[in-house]
């Protein structure tokens, strides 16, 4: 009989230490899954950028980019509960959308303030001080910094059938045209239409794009730029940062050298070796620069040395909104969270340029 009650007692031990150790589990068990979905950063995209829509199916920041935690939305029904709220500058500018001033805001929710623009076109903003909390932008100061492309490094890889080499630097071999320009929007006040105008009495220039009436297809774009030494990568605006496609594709993915007009050459250096780039600004005059590049076109060696960045990087283009939205989560946590810009034009539309 005692026998029989010492089991007893043992089983009943036994049950509660199982029972306490499954409470235990439970309890730890639930503060992860609590701290798991704490830890999930809930992006509300306002309106979707030129009313062009993407699929946010899936975890789209974790399955394409590699970023965790990250909840891309473009319910409105989510802005009680977003972590951030992003409007793009375009549609509030054109009155396309608006901000949503009538709801209350929590008030932990940050709102960011999105524009790939230059400052010519992003103006007026007063109207937006004191609303927004971060920035994102092709500019390094950003508080998400969005490039248009980026040079991302490479493993080496054979020269392909066909191509020069110099000094271990693939060139493409199927140069035709000294220079080239895609341009659609000519404006003749524009500080590049007016070394065009120059450029051209020097050295031959072939144009493409709506403003010649010899636009160019998707598939047409980069085969036609691979076949001119160089590419007149000139920016519609002399703004700080402001480097656009006209560098990344159209020059460097196209297998040209860009011929840059747009910030200083220091801020082109802050991202692409310097050595990889011709600035209008290294001459005293557009004629000297026409003069260099029939020059440099002649001698195989020194042109083939503007394709060095080849051996170990390659391009990246940012073109999809979903990866820059992403950024946003990546970079959640470093974000100064009592930030406010009481000025939001004085930073978009700033004119110092850095070096």
């Amino acid at each position: 009989m005692i026998l029989a009650l010492k089991h007893k007692i043992f089983i009943v031990c036994t049950c509660s230490v199982v029972l306490s150790l499954f409470l235990l589990d439970q309890s730890f068990g639930g503060k992860a899954v609590k701290q798991q979905e704490q830890q999930n950063v809930t992006v509300l995209l306002w309106h979707w950028p030129f009313h062009r829509a993407y699929s946010l199916e899936g975890d789209v920041c974790r399955e394409w980019y590699g970023i965790p935690s990250c909840i891309l939305t473009d319910s409105h029904a989510a802005f009680p509960h977003a972590d951030v709220v992003v409007f793009h500058h375009h549609e509030l500018k054109y009155k396309r959308a608006s901000l949503p001033l009538h709801l209350p805001r929590p008030p932990t929710q940050k709102w960011l303030w999105l524009s790939l623009e230059s400052p010519a076109i992003n103006r007026p903003l007063a109207a937006y001080d004191g609303l927004f909390n971060w920035t994102m932008s092709y500019r390094r100061d950003a508080d998400v910094f969005v490039p248009y492309g980026e040079l991302v490094p490479r493993a080496p890889s054979p020269v392909p059938a066909g191509d020069e080499r110099h000094d271990d630097y693939a060139v493409p071999g199927n140069k035709t045209h000294l220079a080239c320009w895609v341009v659609s929007r000519y404006r003749s006040g524009h500080e590049r239409s007016k070394v065009y105008q120059r450029l051209k009495q020097v050295v031959k220039v072939q144009v493409y794009g709506r403003w010649v009436r010899r636009p160019l297809s998707v598939a047409d774009l980069l085969p036609t730029i691979s076949r001119c030494y160089f590419y007149l990568a000139f920016e519609n605006s002399q703004s700080l940062d402001y480097i656009t496609e006209k560098l990344w594709r159209n020059s460097f993915q196209a297998g040209t050298v860009p011929v840059v007009l747009g910030p200083p050459r220091g801020n082109y250096e802050a991202l692409v070796p310097a050595d990889s780039f011709i600035h209008v600004d290294d001459f005293h005059s557009v004629e000297e620069m026409g003069r260099f590049l029939q020059q440099l076109a002649g001698d195989p060696r020194r042109y083939a040395s503007y394709f060095a960045w080849h051996r170990l990087h390659d391009v990246k283009l940012y073109t999809d909104w979903r990866e820059r939205l992403c950024q946003i989560c990546r970079h959640y946590r470093s974000l100064d969270p009592g930030k406010v810009y009481h000025d939001l034009e004085g930073w978009a539309n700033g004119t110092g340029f850095e070096s």
